[in-house]
């Protein structure tokens, strides 16, 4: 095998990319997937042209040869992580608990659109009311009429208005003696 480091600088495919495997793949993993991809990119049965395949067989073979290799990896997964840890935003640190829920509850201006509704909901709430009135003046009805159940009974006298609730039987208060 090729001792030679591969720089994680280059500008083209990781070596786990190349692979198709993610940075946590087992060795059975990364065998099978060196084979699948080989079948695919070996010269003698790819479409490619012959250089493009030889060129893109052989980065495949570096790359299993070099992830197959436990060191090698090791030390490639860390310089991975060093190169993509800068890339990372950094999660914004709270400064104060206030400021969290800053406009949280605020309630935002209405648009044109929600005042137009608004305006038609209002004008057709008019307008029925405006033509339920209409109908009912020129059917000769009134406009405010009572239920026959309540003309009933506001209708009868009271005859004591101050009279107890309690039943003349009931001994409570009604039979007390006034002084």
């Amino acid at each position: 095998m090729n001792d030679r480091q591969t720089p994680v600088s280059e500008p083209d495919l990781s070596h786990y990319e190349r692979l198709g495997v993610s940075t946590q793949a087992s060795q059975a993993s990364l065998r099978q997937a060196f084979r699948r991809r080989s079948k695919a990119l070996h010269p003698d049965t790819t479409t490619l042209p012959v250089a493009e395949a030889a060129k893109n067989f052989q980065q495949l073979k570096e790359s299993y040869e070099f992830l197959a290799d436990p060191e090698r990896r090791r030390h490639y997964d860390e310089q991975l992580r060093q190169r993509l840890q800068p890339q990372r935003p950094a999660a914004p640190q709270p400064t104060d608990t206030v400021d969290q829920w800053d406009g949280i509850g605020e309630r935002r201006p209405l648009s044109g659109g929600e005042w137009t509704a608004l305006l038609l909901l209002g004008l057709a709430l008019l307008l029925s009311l405006v033509v339920g009135l209409g109908v009912a003046g020129v059917q000769g009805r009134a406009w405010q009429v009572s239920p026959d159940w309540l003309s009933d009974v506001s209708s009868a006298p009271i005859e004591h208005p101050a009279e107890s609730a309690f039943h003349q039987g009931a001994g409570g208060l009604a039979h007390q003696p006034q002084r």
